[in-house]
């Protein structure tokens, strides 16, 4: 793939939008709003509509119907429910699983990021809310770290940024001491990659050398696992392990932008080469350049496939994949740019 990407679309994540927030699901390109609504994905929204540069009324509009969203899903300890209907009724009770980390991710990015006055300042509220808690969960903490770093661009001397942030990194276990599988878990599970992108977020954060490398050395490890014959190949939906044989499927979309999102940070504290190609690579595998050599999503509306499958794509174009096609070539632009 060249250096440039093609550029974010936003026209399917807008139709997949209406005034309670974004469905879910689609049914190839048509909305499913009977499946209902995620605050995983709303946090989502608010992330790539709030860092999209000299975004338009309808990103804006975008991140107001997101913002909303996440107010109603929290509850006022800061927890957050999940799932709402498509009457706009609640499904779950408030829980510190991944939605309250995503939750937090997508207000600190709004707080550092958000054009808006007024998206900034309320974003700050619900984030001084659920910053309150703290998971038992990984992927959680590690989202909710992220979130956190973001905050501390817009403001470093944030008390509840720096204690969430150092509470996380307090957290991280130590390395296993195994260079052959130096990852923590004993299999890698979803979206994998957040884990070494908040290892460098907080590292740098807390002027911590040591952990922002430990994220780095992480990281490309990860980059280097999830590649075959020069693509990647990430983890599938069942998890992979360490002789798991490949290509391996179903493959989500997630995976790769929550690696190309890690690499992109990566790329900004440390010169190596590695980092702008791991976000190249990351675009060229909704291009095409991927295990079945299809194209992964849609570029005359935006909309992302659901999953690559080893019989081809399923071509669904749900709010997950739509907003990881967007953030990977958000991020892909930044790179370009970058390298001009």
């Amino acid at each position: 793939m060249s250096v440039s990407a093609p550029d974010p679309i936003f026209d399917h994540l807008m139709r997949m939008t209406d005034r309670r927030g974004t469905v879910e699901h689609a049914r190839l390109a048509e909305p499913s709003p009977e499946h209902g609504y995620r605050t995983d994905d709303m946090a989502g929204v608010l992330v790539v509509a709030t860092r999209e540069p000299d975004p338009t009324g309808d990103v804006n509009r975008l991140a107001g119907v997101a913002l909303r969203f996440l107010g109603e899903a929290q509850a006022l300890t800061g927890a957050c429910r999940n799932r709402m209907d498509s009457t706009g009724g609640w499904e779950d009770q408030p829980s510190l699983g991944d939605c309250w980390g995503r939750c937090i991710w997508g207000l600190g990015t709004a707080v550092a990021h958000s054009e808006v006055t007024r998206v900034r300042k309320m974003a700050l509220v619900q984030f001084e809310r659920a910053a309150q808690e703290r998971s038992p969960w990984p992927r959680a903490m590690a989202f909710a770290a992220l979130g956190a770093a973001e905050v501390l661009t817009a403001d470093p001397d944030h008390r509840a940024a720096r204690a969430l942030i150092t509470d996380y990194a307090v957290s991280i276990p130590k390395p296993n001491g195994d260079p052959a599988w130096p990852w923590y878990e004993p299999r890698l599970t979803y979206v994998n990659a957040v884990l070494a992108d908040a290892m460098i977020a907080a590292g740098v954060a807390l002027e911590a050398p040591k952990l922002w490398q430990r994220g780095l050395d992480l990281l490309a490890w990860l980059l280097d696992f999830e590649k075959t014959n020069g693509h990647l190949s990430p983890t599938p939906v069942g998890g992979r392990g360490p002789d798991d044989l490949r290509p391996a499927f179903d493959q989500r979309p997630v995976e790769v932008s929550t690696l190309a999102d890690a690499c992109a940070r990566a790329a900004a504290v440390d010169t190596s080469a590695i980092w702008p190609g791991g976000v190249r690579a990351a675009a060229a595998w909704f291009e095409g350049d991927n295990d079945v050599g299809q194209r992964m999503w849609d570029p005359a509306t935006g909309g992302g496939f659901d999953g690559l499958q080893a019989d081809g794509v399923n071509r669904n174009q749900g709010t997950e994949s739509t907003l990881a096609v967007i953030s990977t070539l958000q991020r892909a632009r930044r790179i370009s740019m970058l390298q001009q």
